[in-house]
């Protein structure tokens, strides 16, 4: 009897299909939203996925001005940069950040559940967030994402 032999099967660009998903962020957890979004732009979710193939898909995220946070966060949660100037540590309050630019506080947190690499680089480059409800990105006919 002869031995079957089994291959592993890892992706590349040519086998890659990309789809575009759609999320509409009203009254949605910015955590486990980041979260959902984060698994599918590595490509988590895929049967293919290969952590050093970026395998993930394109995100579109509406309603970013309507994202909700868990207990208190919205008043004590803060962001922190860097100037790169001598005493140039600043702080936004995640208020202000609502009000400034809600899109960036989404882009925010799923940057940080990305990997801290160029192929993180590449997937964050995935994803798209709007403050309405309008994209331009009908022609890519998107999917609704289920969280």
């Amino acid at each position: 009897m002869q031995a079957q032999i089994q291959k592993t099967t890892l992706a590349n660009k040519e086998t890659l299909s990309r789809d575009w998903f759609i999320v509409d962020a009203s009254d949605k957890v910015l955590g486990r939203l980041a979260a959902k979004i984060a698994m599918t732009l590595m490509g988590k979710d895929k049967a293919i996925y290969t952590p050093f193939v970026d395998t993930g898909d394109f995100v579109i995220v509406t309603n970013a001005e309507k994202i909700a946070t868990s207990g208190r966060k919205a008043e004590y949660k803060m962001y922190d940069y860097y100037t790169n100037h001598a005493g140039g540590h600043k702080y936004v309050t995640f208020e202000d950040a609502m009000a400034k630019k809600p899109e960036w506080v989404i882009e925010e947190a799923v940057r940080r559940m990305l990997p801290k690499n160029k192929i993180g680089r590449h997937m964050l480059a995935k994803l798209k967030v709007y403050r309405g409800s309008e994209h331009p990105h009908a022609a890519q006919t998107p999917r609704v994402m289920e969280l």
